[in-house]
């Protein structure tokens, strides 16, 4: 019996595993990618089993307390929030849910945007050439993290200077812009090391995974002095392109944004016009 009248208790050695390949299935009818989904799994299972320890039924003011107890980011609450609403309307036909739990809301926090200056001394003082061009996808073509391990060879079209970004997030293709410095490294990179895959950046074990590019990001940032993250490149390429004039609808695009005001975030942080206003000190 399904636990519409919010009084379920969880019989946990037979409905868990039931109900997290229910939101499995779920999530691949909708066409949800696998981090999604491996999110949900992850926080709802743990939800799960804080329910069967403390003998909760699963309702919605398990989750208030639940929520309450976890002392984690705004960000990190928020996913937690979206995955315990997915299950608990979708899978528990609990409608109600969002009208009884308030979600936090979000923390509006302005970019990190790396100089040119800045992005010139990371790839100077960056040696190894599959680490250079890291960089490079990152800063110069706005990949996500995501979308830079899942780069094939097949692609990059050197002739016309694109990257096609196949299934980025929200399960969208777009063409993003290829740079002729990471073309020419590019080439000598495909010269010099033997392909197993049919991914641009390859490990010991196949495709690269997170973990090596954000130690790689890690090791250069020290060098440089900073703290670098992938996000803070595609950040730079955006608002570096904004502030040398282009069109921020061609920056949306290049980016994979589907609304504009996801992108009008780098008009806070661009210094185009800023950098043209004097200082009332400047005028005495």
């Amino acid at each position: 019996m399904r636990g519409k009248t919010g009084m379920e208790q969880l019989d946990y050695t037979l409905k868990k595993e039931a109900y997290l390949q229910e939101l499995k299935d779920l999530c691949d009818l909708k066409g949800y990618s696998p981090q999604t989904k491996k999110a949900y799994v992850f926080h709802t299972g743990k939800f799960l089993d804080f329910c069967e320890k403390s003998s909760l039924c699963l309702n919605p003011e398990s989750v208030r307390s639940y929520l309450l107890l976890r002392n984690i980011s705004v960000n990190s609450s928020r996913l937690l929030y979206a995955a315990l609403k997915f299950f608990f309307m979708e899978i528990l036909q609990q409608t109600a849910f969002a009208e009884k739990v308030p979600v936090k809301k979000r923390i509006k926090q302005l970019p990190k945007v790396i100089s040119q200056e800045k992005i010139k001394e990371l790839l100077s003082a960056t040696k190894n050439l599959k680490h250079k061009i890291i960089i490079e996808l990152l800063y110069s073509s706005g990949l996500r993290l995501s979308e830079l391990i899942d780069l094939k060879r097949k692609d990059l079209d050197f002739d016309r200077n694109l990257l096609f970004v196949r299934q980025g997030k929200g399960a969208k293709d777009r063409v993003t812009l290829m740079s002729a410095s990471l073309q020419r490294d590019l080439l000598r990179y495909y010269s010099e090391y033997s392909f197993k895959t049919e991914y641009v950046l390859e490990g010991r074990e196949g495709k690269y995974t997170k973990k090596p590019v954000q130690a790689v990001l890690k090791n250069a940032g020290k060098q440089a002095g900073i703290q670098l993250h992938p996000h803070m490149l595609r950040h730079s390429f955006a608002t570096h392109l904004l502030e040398q004039g282009t069109d921020i609808r061609y920056i949306q695009k290049l980016l994979g944004h589907s609304d504009l005001k996801t992108t009008e975030i780098y008009t806070k942080v661009s210094t185009k016009d800023i950098s043209r206003i004097k200082s009332p000190w400047d005028t005495l």
